[in-house]
């Protein structure tokens, strides 16, 4: 057994990245289990390496769980980014985009999106996964500057305060959706019909409706 372990660990490393094939076995668990629901050695053995092998990419499962939802925050920002646009063709209209998007990653990327919120790992557990929340969260607080810029002076929200608001929706309609939360009471509405209608009365109690 020991010579079969050793022979799969060298296979692994002459034909393949295994940083890379534990992150994709990490990420299949979790898509089945979710992601408290496997230890680092079921991911060792998915990919078929002796148990010592992974510690020379992660330290344990968390700088893993780290290293995943990090990745998962860098595809989030290029989503919302994208969204945004720029602020094209305008700023409400990109704004609302910048809200689709982030139901759209949590619908296509589920296991990502999990071990960037679900993992329960800290944000400020290593320096990149840090810095991809923080790129991911001034997408959104781009957006809501170039809203609040359409206002009178006198008039204008704290950003921070109306991006934390609007993330904090969006997130828990994501939340609701995804989980299958929403199978416990009929929602006659999708999550984009009813994050739009949210926003909207959202925008409107601040006067930016009519951006």
């Amino acid at each position: 057994m020991g010579k079969s372990g050793k022979d799969s660990e060298k296979r692994g490393y002459h034909h393949g990245n295994l940083a890379e094939a534990l992150v994709q076995a990490a990420l299949d668990l979790i898509a089945k289990v979710g992601p408290a629901g496997f230890s680092f050695a079921e991911v060792t053995r998915a990919v078929g390496v002796s148990p010592a092998a992974p510690y020379r990419h992660f330290k344990d499962r968390e700088a893993l769980m780290a290293a995943i939802a990090s990745r998962g925050f860098d595809k989030f920002s290029d989503a919302l980014t994208a969204a945004w646009n720029d602020g094209k063709p305008d700023a409400l209209a990109a704004f609302k985009n910048v809200g689709q998007a982030y139901l759209a990653f949590a619908r296509k990327e589920p296991a990502y999106f999990a071990a960037m919120f679900e993992a329960r790992v800290s944000p400020g557990s290593t320096k990149e996964l840090t810095q991809a929340t923080e790129r991911a969260f001034a997408v959104l607080r781009r957006a809501c500057d170039a809203l609040i810029l359409t206002l009178p002076e006198n008039k204008r929200p704290p950003s921070l305060m109306m991006a934390l608001h609007v993330w904090t929706m969006s997130h828990g309609i994501a939340s609701l959706f995804g989980r299958g939360d929403a199978a416990r009471r009929h929602i006659p509405m999708t999550p984009e019909a009813l994050l739009e209608a949210n926003i909207l009365i959202y925008l409107d109690g601040l006067g930016l409706s009519g951006a």
